[in-house]
């Protein structure tokens, strides 16, 4: 694919209207969305309208009077939508560590029933807020949280194993589980489920219920484009959701909160996975970003945005490979099954312990945000890019690609500020 291409793909694209949805500042390729997501048009007028109308002259007559008592089910509604889920099966609330550790602590309240299920399983290279407190959670359980590699899953699931806990597509890699098929051999071995969507909400089709999955949390802030720490979202498979207490048991989740009793008594289903008083302006700014992904709806929605997010990374990835022969190792799995909506690559050979983080931050002076994660003794140094397909094109790519080789060709990754790691990388 030369530049020309690329524009000729982009005229041809159905879903080119949707970048008129966001913000992008004027020279930048933004592919970090599997980080930060971009900001909606929309969300600048509506935070306003938020402070000003809602909160301003509104006060607290607003909980009624915009709604703000049903946000968290609303937009749940919206997210379900997004995730295969039904209406009343999601609540927006809290973080996605926050909601982690509700589901986690419901799925071992459950599975604990059975004496011989002492174990929590999960992956090495899952993130790390879920292995905390998982570790956590294990900890006070008195339950063993084992940490296995992708290719020993068959051999670990056996009756002893009361959780599975995974995220879908990996932070690191962007490799991508079959959720229908993880979930189905867990399930034959006696297990729960539980799927952190982080990295897949937005970003690939996820059918919870098709795969008849137990337990799902996941980021409003990323492909859900709803601002930075934004609130997440919860989903519990109806068949759990009125079985078992999760543990932060706040008035929000009571059956009747305005009663104010001194008893919890858990409202039914998803409900009970509310907690405290809602962050109402975030959920407003959150709601901005999951009405610019239903925007795709009438084009093919996640369907379509699957197949373009395919097409973009195929494209990246066979460009770096023909511009920069040699210099890069692909990490994300090529098959697009299973592959999320992200590209990783690791240096072939490194000339310095920092050339990875460099490189990207040659690339961010140059306006192509992508961003690192470090590696360890076991694993590589992770240059990684997220794309978006609501808002990049194909330009973007052919784009990106050709100053990722201005930045080796002329060794920009070397300069002295490049090499000053920053706090967030």
């Amino acid at each position: 694919m030369n530049l020309q291409d690329s524009q000729r793909l982009d005229a041809q694209d159905p879903l080119a209207a949707l970048r008129a949805h966001f913000i992008l500042p004027p020279g930048v390729i933004y592919l970090d969305g599997n980080s930060l997501g971009v900001l909606p048009a929309a969300a600048p007028a509506r935070m306003a309208e938020a402070v000003r109308q809602e909160w301003g002259d509104g006060l607290i007559r607003s909980w009624n009077t915009a709604s703000w008592f049903d946000l968290p089910q609303r937009l749940g509604d919206k997210v379900a939508r997004l995730i295969g889920a039904a209406p009343g099966e999601v609540v927006c609330t809290d973080s996605t560590s926050i909601n982690l550790y509700k589901v986690l602590f419901a799925a071992i309240a459950q599975a604990k029933a059975d004496p011989r299920r002492h174990l929590v399983v999960s992956e090495r290279s899952n993130f790390p807020t879920d292995l905390y407190i998982a570790e956590s959670l294990c900890e006070m359980h008195g339950l063993e949280l084992r940490l296995i590699d992708e290719g020993e899953l068959p051999r670990v699931l056996d009756d002893t194993v009361a959780v599975l806990m995974l995220t879908h597509v990996n932070y690191r890699t962007g490799a991508m589980h079959d959720m229908a098929a993880v979930t189905a051999a867990a399930h034959a071995a006696g297990a729960l489920t539980v799927w952190d969507l982080a990295h897949s909400a937005g970003a690939v089709p996820v059918a919870l219920n098709d795969s008849r999955a137990d337990f799902a949390i996941g980021c409003g802030y990323k492909y859900l484009n709803g601002g930075p720490g934004a609130p997440a979202f919860v989903w519990v498979n109806t068949r759990h959701a009125d079985r078992f207490r999760q543990p932060l048991s706040g008035w929000w989740g009571h059956a009747a909160p305005f009663e104010f009793t001194p008893h919890y008594r858990p409202a039914p289903g998803i409900g009970r996975y509310l907690c405290g008083t809602q962050p109402i302006l975030s959920l407003s700014a959150l709601e901005c970003g999951l009405d610019s992904m239903l925007a795709a709806e009438p084009m093919g929605g996640m369907a379509a945005l699957r197949s373009k997010s395919l097409a973009l990374t195929d494209a990246f990835i066979a460009l770096v490979e023909a511009r920069c022969p040699g210099r890069f190792t692909l990490v994300t799995p090529r098959e697009h099954a299973r592959r999320g909506s992200q590209v990783c690559l690791s240096l072939t050979a490194a000339q310095s312990p920092t050339q990875a983080y460099a490189i990207v931050q040659a690339l961010i002076a140059r306006g192509v945000i992508g961003d690192y994660r470090a590696g360890d003794a076991h694993t590589p140094d992770i240059l990684r890019f997220g794309f978006t397909p609501l808002y990049l094109g194909f330009e973007d790519v052919w784009r990106a690609v050709d100053h990722l080789v201005q930045v080796l060709e002329h060794d920009e990754w070397r300069r002295d500020e490049f090499n000053q790691v920053n706090a967030v990388t």
